[in-house]
């Protein structure tokens, strides 16, 4: 019953009409529109069709990465109870390069290039989502639902795959060894639009479910016995957060690749900008910041620096960097 009641209290208004997020959206519509139009090509009075079309499939492909991203790293970090922790500390970036790793050495690269995008994203997204389901259900049920334990058991898995990893990329010629490297950070300059509208899809329907629900994530946040005392059927709460997680982090990654640090440094901002342990406020506002650090990075990179790859490497050295300055700091836990 307590559900239901938190329930129908969040169901008036799905995101509160805080000034600070329509900043946020007023920013991000900024942010897309510069990336449109900045330097577009026009023929006979007209934009080019080509060009719009290619900047607006990976403008849709930075908004769904970064929300999917910002999203997860929140609902993680309220299960763990700890703002410094991301859902990669599981290893799902490591599973990614040793399946990239393993597919190169099992298929070939003949075979790799006549793979399709969308046929490439399923696989990919497939594998890892099973596997995360797989690893958190049998972790739960072993560590008897300790999430601190069961994080420290997926850090161990996590050094285990990106050893694997290593081993096969050593194993590998250079020409296969190239084509692994270029996956081993986020490329947003071939995004497959099948793919696109599949994560798009992936991304809408966890992103309203957790709207709906984001009384209950505020009460879930006070952990497992004040939780379940409040009413709340806390376990079965947790394995379907689990299971979004997963869901999330799969999808974004088989997209464009794996972002460690971009979660850490949106809901790092998300937390000093909006001053508040609300869900409700929490999400919008991560995704939001997620998805404007992606498209004015890409758009800065892009249009005035006339450089393509840079961005994830350089969002890996800022996230770096401020995962340090917490960790140094020792006030956030």
């Amino acid at each position: 019953m307590a559900e239901v009641t938190l329930l129908r209290r969040s169901g008036r208004r799905l995101v509160p009409l805080d000034r600070r997020l329509l900043v946020l959206a007023g920013l991000l519509i900024g942010a897309a529109a510069s990336f449109i139009g900045w330097g577009l090509p026009w023929t006979d009075g007209a934009p080019s069709v080509y060009i719009l079309q290619l900047r607006a499939t990976k403008l849709a492909g930075l908004i769904c990465v970064g929300t999917a991203i910002g999203l997860a790293t929140v609902l993680f970090q309220t299960l763990s109870n700890n703002r410094i922790l991301t859902p990669s500390i599981m290893g799902f970036d490591a599973l990614f390069l040793l399946m990239q790793s393993v597919m190169v050495m099992m298929l070939g690269l003949a075979t790799m290039a006549q793979l399709s995008g969308f046929a490439g994203f399923l696989l990919n997204a497939g594998v890892m989502m099973v596997a995360a389901l797989l690893l958190f259900t049998g972790l739960l049920r072993r560590t008897r639902g300790d999430i601190q334990l069961m994080i420290l058991v997926g850090v161990v898995i996590a050094v285990l795959l990106r050893t694997l990893a290593v081993f096969l990329q050593r194993l590998m010629d250079p020409s296969a060894f190239a084509v692994v490297q270029t996956r081993m950070f986020a490329q947003f300059g071939s995004i497959d639009r099948g793919a696109l509208m599949a994560a798009v899809g992936v991304t809408v329907l966890a992103t309203l479910w957790l709207l709906r629900r984001a009384a209950l994530l505020d009460v879930a946040a006070l952990g497992r016995d004040q939780a379940r005392s409040l009413g709340v059927r806390y376990d079965l709460l947790h394995m379907q957060l689990l299971c979004i997680i997963a869901a999330l982090v799969s999808v974004s990654t088989a997209l464009v690749g794996p972002i460690a640090f971009l979660g850490l440094l949106v809901t790092s901002l998300a937390h000093s900008l909006m001053q508040s342990h609300r869900h409700a406020l929490l999400l919008p506002a991560s995704a939001l910041i997620a998805a404007i650090v992606l498209v004015a990075g890409q758009t800065l990179f892009e249009r005035l620096l006339q450089l393509q790859s840079s961005l994830a490497i350089v969002i890996e050295f800022c996230g770096g960097l401020l995962f340090i300055l917490l960790l140094l700091k020792g006030k956030l836990r």
